[in-house]
């Protein structure tokens, strides 16, 4: 029984029906591309953003698509455990809907949240985009990290 894959933009966007693929993650609800069917009673406008996460010896670094959105339309929130990224991508209408042949790029707003593995280092968080790739840099904490104390004299 070996069923055709969906391409990459249908398992991005959520398009077909999920149910009919081998291994195929829960059935998404239509009308909130990328967004499992809980999360899309909860808010059914908002997409989700698809993310890599990866660490290396000293940072966690999260890496996302943002294509067709300013940098200064981007919220970042950041904790010591977790990260949302937020923003909307604007459609201009150009193009009656029965004109359409595809229709798969998602336009409106997005976010989404991830649960770091370990605690980072808020402070020295970086965020960077270039040709629509955001790269979240975020310092691992050192726990193990010991430090002497001098004691002052009044």
């Amino acid at each position: 029984m070996n069923k055709e894959r969906r391409s990459f933009f249908e398992r991005l966007m959520g398009g077909g029906d999920t149910a009919e693929y081998e291994g195929a993650p829960e059935k998404r609800e239509s009308g909130a591309p990328g967004k499992s069917a809980t999360l899309a009673e909860n808010n059914p406008e908002e997409g989700e953003l698809p993310v890599d996460v990866y660490q290396s010896s000293d940072a966690i670094i999260l890496k996302t698509l943002v294509a067709g959105v300013r940098p200064e339309d981007l919220d970042i929130s950041i904790t010591r455990d977790m990260v949302t990224v937020r923003g909307s991508r604007e459609e201009t209408r150009d193009v009656n809907g029965d004109d359409y042949f595809h229709h798969e790029l998602y336009w409106g707003s997005f976010s989404r949240t991830i649960m770091l593995p370990q605690e980072v280092d808020v402070d020295a968080a970086e965020a960077s985009e270039r040709h629509g790739l955001l790269v979240i840099k975020l310092p691992k904490l050192d726990k193990s990290r010991q430090t002497k104390l001098k004691v002052r004299s009044n």
